[in-house]
């Protein structure tokens, strides 16, 4: 039942051909580091009034994807940060006396 449907889509002319043209070499403009969203927006500068779904799917056709990069991974070292206090407890936590000796934590400040 489709087969006088496909005979007809081989002699039609392909009319997306310029846009897939533009889209190409944008996208090897770049060095492939461009996705849908901005060849959507390259090609709106240039003239071309195209919705972004058509963009997408002209790219999955050409077998063009972006290249993503690699995620940083999160390290909250920040270096040597102020001045570190002396160790005059040097972990003698018992004292003679009541409130001879004070501690308190303070990591969360520092």
């Amino acid at each position: 039942s489709t087969y006088y449907y496909q005979v007809k889509r081989l002699t039609q002319v392909d009319k997306n051909k310029e846009l897939k043209e533009a889209i190409q070499d944008i996208y090897s403009e770049n060095k492939g580091r461009y996705g849908y969203r901005r060849i959507h927006l390259e090609l709106k500068n240039r003239g071309y009034k195209v919705n972004h779904k058509k963009v997408q799917r002209l790219m999955t056709e050409l077998g063009l994807k972006a290249r993503i990069r690699a995620k940083r991974r999160y390290n909250s070292y920040k270096g040597e940060v102020g001045k570190k206090a002396d160790n005059l407890i040097k972990r003698q936590f018992k004292a003679a006396q009541p409130l001879k000796k004070c501690y308190t934590d303070v990591t969360e400040f520092s």
